[in-house]
């Protein structure tokens, strides 16, 4: 180790170009991310062209400034670390190349990360962050004498595990993370066989006329309408015997494989989609919706960034039952399931992370959840729990001191899975 245990963190999986300085995995010394919502919100969803057309515009002003916000320069680096998947294939290719190139010039060590492990390391980070005020993290190991941390100050001490629900737009995952001496393992429980929690909430505001990214639009108005209006159901998941434990050809089964999961630990969140989109059309709010759209991010009198309240103002009480209907049932599977796996497997401590994370009624009812069966839930802060290049570094940090560094040849893995 060269110095304070800097770490230059790059993530460009999706939508956001997003650049980190962490020190020893548990400090954050700068944290930049330039988001892509005003290019994509149009469409209703990422454009992955358009994605990597201004990953490409983003991606050096980025580092330069999260470089510049930590007062550091190239040569006070330790390592270079950037996603390495799952994402969309050209958008990780932007920032796998821009890495690679900084750590060939420099003669930094380049170290891939898995995505899904940066959201898991996002709890944890702002853990390690909150320690010096609120007392260790479990999964610390104390400072020397003076207060300084040792290298291995920030690695996870030998423990118990902890299960990990990564719910975002692209992710729904349950994993059992268990802290080893110098690392973390992961064991995949459960996922989603075909749309992502957060891709449900996207297109169900895309069908509402709501703006992109969907998750804040529906989360705001949801507090304004009867959870209770529409009695949405999942129904069971049954092992597919046509499939003989093989993986359905869906976009999220290819990030893991299914045989050997339990069906009680899988989410499916096509169908809700679907219901939703029958309701519209049984009750015709189909045209509401197309007027609500135009008058709030087309029209000729349309505000610039329209807000809840001019949303607000479009939807009768029948569409904001639906919207927290909707909600409701969404936040409701995920906690069933997740407590399940939890019950099954004797975890005491559950960590939530991902874009999905921070909506507010997800928040309440699983703290609300976990203090009645009485263990602990932790959250990543609401800016650490969006994609960000903070919880690569912190995921890198373990790497770095086991010398687990990326080849020359690391390309990016759109599919890459994480845990068996």
């Amino acid at each position: 180790m060269r110095g304070r245990g800097l770490i230059l963190a790059i993530e460009s999986s999706c939508d956001e170009t997003a650049a980190a300085v962490v020190e020893r995995g548990a400090r954050t010394l700068s944290s930049v991310v330039a988001s892509q919502i005003s290019t994509h919100a149009r469409y209703g969803g990422v454009v992955p062209e358009l994605a990597s057309r201004e990953h490409l515009r983003a991606i050096v002003p980025v580092v330069r400034a999260a470089l510049a916000q930590a007062n550091v320069a190239l040569a006070d680096l330790d390592a270079i670390a950037v996603t390495s998947g799952p994402g969309l294939a050209g958008a990780l290719l932007v920032g796998i190349t821009y890495a690679k190139a900084l750590a060939f010039a420099t003669g930094l060590p380049l170290i891939a990360v898995n995505h899904l492990e940066g959201h898991i390391h996002a709890v944890l980070l702002n853990e390690r962050e909150s320690a010096k005020e609120t007392g260790l993290s479990p999964y610390m190991q104390p400072p020397n004498e003076d207060g300084a941390l040792t290298p291995e100050g920030n690695l996870p001490a030998a423990g118990e595990p902890s299960l990990a629900l990564v719910v975002s737009g692209g992710h729904t995952h349950l994993y059992l993370a268990h802290p080893t001496a110098n690392t973390w393992h992961y064991v995949l429980i459960g996922r989603t066989l075909d749309d992502a929690a957060g891709e449900a909430y996207d297109k169900v505001a895309k069908l509402l006329g709501l703006g992109y990214p969907g998750g804040p639009w529906i989360d705001a108005l949801a507090l304004h309408g009867n959870p209770r209006a529409v009695p949405f159901a999942f129904s069971q998941i049954k092992t597919k015997l046509h499939l003989a434990g093989k993986a359905p050809r869906t976009k999220a089964a290819k990030t893991a494989p299914i045989a050997n999961l339990d069906p009680h630990f899988l989410f499916s969140f096509s169908g809700i989609k679907t219901a939703v989109l029958r309701y519209v059309e049984l009750h015709n709010l189909r045209p509401e919706a197309e007027a609500r759209r135009e008058a709030l991010f087309t029209g000729l009198d349309a505000p610039a960034q329209p807000t809840v309240e001019d949303a607000l103002a479009t939807c009768d009480p029948q569409t904001l039952d639906l919207i927290a209907s909707f909600q409701h049932a969404v936040v409701g599977d995920l906690l069933k399931k997740t407590f399940a796996a939890q019950e099954s497997l004797g975890a005491r401590r559950i960590l939530v992370t991902g874009g999905v994370a921070a909506n507010r009624e997800l928040r309440r009812r699983f703290t609300a959840e976990a203090a009645r069966r009485s263990v602990s839930v932790a959250f990543p802060t609401l800016a650490l729990s969006t994609d960000n290049a903070a919880m690569i570094a912190a995921a890198a940090w373990p790497r770095f001191l086991a010398r687990d560094f990326a080849s020359p040849s690391l390309s990016a893995d759109p599919s890459l899975a994480l845990g068996g």
